[in-house]
């Protein structure tokens, strides 16, 4: 990996973790962490298209207050907003 693409894989991580609603910064930064390590460059920038999105507009999607608009629709939104962040995702503790 070259410095370029650590240092926007780094940058990415920080938009994710740190979005101004905490909620949004758990659920769209460990989604992110999750995935941007094996991201080509085509999903790194689906993923900051995705983060240009407002927190409230994420959040009415997440919890299906409202649609998401066709023209913000992809796979990986999608994926994101049907991850479950439970003991599925963060694996057994024991």
């Amino acid at each position: 990996m070259t410095d370029q693409h650590h240092n926007r894989r780094k940058r990415i991580v920080w938009r994710a973790t740190h979005r101004g609603i905490r909620e949004m910064d758990f659920v769209v930064g460990t989604f992110v962490k999750s995935r941007v390590d094996a991201a080509d460059a085509a999903e790194l920038d689906e993923l900051e298209r995705i983060l240009e999105i407002p927190d409230q507009d994420l959040m009415a999607w997440l919890t299906g207050a409202q649609p998401v608009p066709g023209e913000q629709a992809s796979p990986l939104l999608q994926e994101m907003l049907s991850t479950r962040f439970d003991e599925t995702f963060f694996g057994d503790p024991n």
